[in-house]
């Protein structure tokens, strides 16, 4: 892997931020507190690695029938990162709403990471541009998803555990913030041509 902390950055950074899987751990905490939001969490992670493993199939199989795919999808991930970069930096605090169904299911956990485009568009950039130019045997390629599956659990966990005194500073501090991040983001995607 070339540039390691572009590729750490731009995992921390897309995992750690406010998506679906973060607000919904924070928002189950809070309703049925934290032992009994773990399941959503757990979903969380064997949904997370079901699409990491599937975003390595799909990225592995694009560049054994068309090896001179690779700048096409280096170019497309660093277009998709810039506009993360936008979103984010120009992104406002979400209101959540209330919802009578229970939401803290490991079915629901793993449910989700099938219609949350985030995780989707962030495993296909990720694997496609950071992961597969340079490993493609499957015990690496395995090693990588438990790994980034490992690390959306940590984040969801986190967002549970300090839910509302995340959701404070990130809305008191917004600005400051969503800059840094994206300012990373931009980072990320101009490593991709160094």
């Amino acid at each position: 892997m070339p540039n390691f902390a572009a590729f750490v950055s731009y995992v921390l950074i897309t995992t750690f931020t406010p998506g679906p899987n973060n607000i919904m751990s924070m928002s189950n905490a809070s309703r049925y507190g934290f032992k009994r939001s773990i399941m959503f969490n757990v979903g969380v992670f064997l949904g997370f690695f079901l699409i990491m493993a599937l975003s390595a199939l799909f990225s592995v199989a694009l560049y054994g029938l068309i090896p001179s795919i690779k700048p096409v999808m280096t170019s497309i991930g660093a277009a998709y990162i810039m506009w993360l970069a936008w979103k984010t930096y120009s992104s406002n605090p979400q209101v959540e709403e209330e919802d009578t169904r229970r939401t803290n299911t490991l079915l629901a956990g793993l449910l989700l990471q099938f219609v949350n485009p985030k995780v989707i568009l962030y495993g296909i950039t990720l694997v496609s541009t950071f992961i597969v130019p340079y490993y493609n045997s499957v015990p690496v390629l395995v090693g990588f998803a438990v790994s980034l599956a490992f690390t959306a659990f940590v984040s969801t966990c986190c967002w549970a555990l300090l839910g509302s005194v995340f959701q404070r500073f990130l809305v008191n501090n917004r600005r400051t913030v969503n800059a840094i991040m994206a300012l990373l983001l931009v980072y990320c995607a101009v490593s991709l041509f160094l």
